[in-house]
């Protein structure tokens, strides 16, 4: 599809017309003699006429090439670009942080898998988060694991795939056997720092009690609130527990209210994919999608083709001698 991007150039289209309706011809007054049947004397003299004697005229290929000029220049003026198909470009609408507790209670083997058979319990979450993040195309995700200190795996990226192999990767203790969900929080605040998007969720996942952040989750989660991090807990492990071990579901639950998220509890991997579902519910995915159409600009190739018109007419004028001569 052809656009012109200034067609009031088309409003110059008649602009020579007008210059000769309007503009009187040039006129000199010089001495002259005038001297009747010049021809017959020139004839019979047998003198050869010089300059002066002949007045040349525009000839026809000098009309046309004139007007083909003057048209593609004003079509050139007019700025047409050639359109083409229209392209849609999704850009992510809200970013999503996965916190995920790695300490060395995560390698307890107390969640009944889908056959019922106990599994280890970073290996069941890794297989429900991992589908969680294959649906969120079109979000920005990053990864944060955390045991005595928190780490950032992989920075906001639209690329999941990478997410969800780094996650894979992800083996119990190598981020300390401690549990330090503040610091995760704090490391997620400093994370969505560099985001110029509005809408941050923040899903965090841990099986202990917080036993070695430099900060409180609460004061963390109060932080993560005036930032407009909106934090979603899940807690997996044994409440009954003791020490590190046993899950602080009071904790968990009060870090969500301050920031306006909900707490769960997961007791096996089919709750943890239902629990993983209801976030996606909760939250849906969102998205801004922007449509352009890519501009291919033909004003040079117009210009091109008056100088090539220019170039041909004098060309044809210098190579036919008949051409350049006439009289009036």
């Amino acid at each position: 599809m052809l656009e012109f991007l200034f067609p009031f150039a088309f409003l110059a289209l008649p602009l020579p017309l007008i210059i000769w309706w309007l503009a009187p011809p040039r006129r000199e007054r010089v001495p002259a003699l005038r001297v009747p049947f010049f021809d017959e004397i020139t004839a019979a003299t047998g003198a050869e006429p010089q300059a002066g004697s002949v007045v040349l005229r525009r000839k026809r290929i000098q009309i046309i090439g004139a007007i083909l000029i003057w048209l593609l220049c004003v079509l050139a003026m007019a700025r047409p670009v050639l359109l083409g198909q229209p392209i849609e470009d999704s850009k992510a609408a809200r970013d999503v942080i996965l916190a995920i507790d790695i300490s060395g209670s995560m390698d307890a083997r107390d969640m009944p898998g889908p056959d019922g058979a106990p599994q280890q319990r970073l290996e069941t979450v890794k297989q429900v988060v991992g589908d969680f993040i294959a649906a969120r195309e079109g979000d920005r995700v990053a990864l944060i694991v955390f045991g005595s200190n928190a780490y950032l795996q992989a920075p906001l990226t639209e690329d999941l795939e990478t997410v969800a192999e780094l996650l894979a990767q992800t083996e119990v203790g190598i981020a300390g056997p401690h549990t330090a969900i503040g610091d995760a929080i704090g490391l997620s605040i400093r994370t969505f720092e560099n985001s110029e998007i509005e809408q941050r969720l923040l899903i965090l996942l841990s099986d202990g009690s917080d036993t070695n952040s430099r900060m409180s989750p609460v004061n963390a989660a109060e932080i993560a609130a005036d930032s407009g991090v909106e934090i979603y807990t899940v807690a997996v492990g044994d409440p009954e527990a003791e020490g590190e071990n046993k899950v602080d579901l009071k904790t968990l639950q009060d870090i969500a209210q301050r920031t306006g998220g909900e707490s769960f509890f997961a007791g096996d991997a089919d709750t943890l994919a239902q629990i993983y579902a209801r976030i996606d519910d909760l939250t849906p995915r969102e998205t801004e999608t922007l449509t352009y159409r890519p501009r291919d600009p033909l004003s040079g190739v117009l210009l091109g083709l008056a100088l090539s018109v220019g170039l041909l007419v004098l060309l044809l004028l210098f190579a036919s001698p008949h051409l350049r001569k006439g009289q009036a």
